[in-house]
Formats: C-alpha cells, structure tokens, sequence
C-alpha cells in the first residue's frame, strides 16, 4: 500500500513532501542514539498489533504520514486502513491497524500520532466552518498563518475538511496589502506597477479598508479579487453592491465559527480565516497496543 493510497481523493498530497515531513519529524525524534527506551526493554525480534483510536467525533487526516512513518522504519511494518483521510468519525473508530516489529511500531508512535492530531484538528474545525456556510456560495478558505515547514500538509488538511486554499506563498498569486499601497503610492500606482510587471495568468488581490477605497480599485478595472479587511456585515453587504460582480471578494478579519455563517449571508464569494490553522485544536488519537 502507498501512503497516498490513504489521501482524500480530491486533495492531493505529493508524495515528496510526506516522505520528507516524516524524515525531518523522525530524525527530531530518534535523535542521535536512536529509542533507546524500546531497544532497552524490547527484544529485537517481538512482534506488535496496535490500532490508531479516535477519541473524539470528527473528520480525519494526516494518515498518509502516519503509513510513512512506519514505512520509514520498517519495511515489515503491515498497516490496515479502516478509514481514509477526509472520511468523518465518531468517537471510538479504529482508523489504522499496525502490525509487526515491536521496536518500529512503538519508535513511530508519537510521530505518527503528531501528524494525525494536528492535521486532523485542522481538518475538523474547517469542516465546522464549512458546515455553517450550507446553502450559500461562500467558500471558506485559509491563509499562510501556519506552522512554519508544515504549510502544505496544514493546507491539504483544510481541503480534507472541505475548505479552499489561498496562495500558499509569496511567489504564486499578487496580494497587494495596506502597506504595499502606502510604500507603492497609492491604490492606482500600485496595480499599475503589478500589472506591468507580473504573467498573464497571475491573478492580482488588492486589500481595502473602506468603501471609498473599493469603488477606487473598481474604477481602475486592473484588480481581479478584493480582500474586504475587518468590515462589519453592514459593510459587506454594501461592497456586495457597490462591486455588482466586476471583481470577486473575499471577507478577511473576525472570521470565526460564530461569524462566518453571518459573512455568508452578506454574499461575499470567500472568507479568509488564520484561524483555521493557527488556533486549531489537537485531534484527540492514541495508539493502542494489544497485549
């Protein structure tokens, strides 16, 4: 079985980031000596059966980088997945079954339990997010507020709890900022200068804090999205108006799961939230060993 065998279907994870993210987080775990607790107290040639629990209701993910890390190990290692990344759970599900050597197993148990708990933690909290936003267009979608060198796979867990992605760098969409606009001179000057300067298939966001600001990013017609930055639902609604389709916006700041269903309902095509990354909480998942 491949690691990306586990994946959700409709969220690729590359396979080199798995297998490099497992390597960075088994080389900080096994240090210099090695676990040097197993190699103690187990002999080499025990075998092991553990399943991976769920402890708490929601929507997995992370389970290619758990199949990695005790592939990592061992190649003895057999894995039997009863869910998939993305898949919802309830409290008590067995999601893996690991067999073999006893060593490898319990030498990949914290790592491997990191990467479920934190990716799907990320996972479960954007699909509550999500789950306030049926019946509306809006998408809920993340930021680059994440752990820094786990960016893609905190991303790729968004999409498992049904969210989108925004840029994932400085390097793949135009995002012109407050302070862009102040250094560059204005709001007409600056997409002017990143008009001038980027590829035709770069897409070009300009954030504004008032309506007056919106309407002059309107009239230069040179923006495709607008990040709409800490309006109230008033606001919104107006910027909904004012814009009439031209460009697409994008609702950023106080986004939170008692608010977004609100921000939907003022018909904002996306709502950003760092919070879907930065503030999630651990998945609750133990690795239990029979005996």
């Amino acid at each position: 079985m491949t690691s990306t065998a586990l994946a959700h279907p409709d969220a690729f994870l590359s396979p080199l980031i798995i297998e490099d993210a497992v390597r960075r987080a088994l080389d900080e775990d096994f240090g210099r000596a090695g676990d040097i607790t197993s190699v103690a107290t187990i002999p080499e040639t025990t075998q092991a059966h553990a399943v991976m629990v769920a402890r708490q209701a929601g929507v997995i993910a992370g389970l290619p980088l758990a199949l990695e890390t005790f592939r990592q190990l061992s190649p003895d290692i057999h894995v039997v997945p009863h869910v998939r990344d993305g898949d919802a759970v309830a409290a008590g599900i067995n999601v893996l079954t690991i067999s073999g050597p006893a060593r490898a197993v319990l030498g990949g148990e914290r790592t491997a339990l990191n990467f479920v708990g934190r990716l799907s933690g990320i996972a479960t909290l954007t699909a509550d997010y999500v789950r306030h936003t049926a019946g509306s267009k809006l998408r809920i979608c993340c930021t680059r507020k994440t752990t820094p060198g786990l960016r893609a796979l905190e991303k790729y867990a968004v999409r498992c709890g049904g969210g989108f992605n925004h840029r994932f760098g400085l390097d793949d969409a135009v995002l012109i900022k407050d302070n862009h606009i102040a250094v560059a001179g204005g709001i007409r000057p600056v997409l002017e200068a990143a008009r001038a300067k980027i590829g035709h298939l770069v897409k070009v966001e300009i954030e504004v804090d008032t309506l007056d600001q919106l309407r002059e990013v309107l009239v230069t017609g040179m923006a495709d999205v607008v990040l709409l930055d800490n309006m109230d639902l008033a606001t919104l609604k107006q910027a909904v108006e004012i814009s009439a389709g031209r460009v697409v916006l994008e609702a950023s700041g106080g986004v939170t799961v008692e608010s977004i269903r609100h921000i939907a309902q003022t018909g904002v095509d996306y709502a950003s939230s760092g919070a879907l990354t930065h503030s999630a909480p651990n998945f609750d998942v133990a690795l239990d060993i029979d005996a």
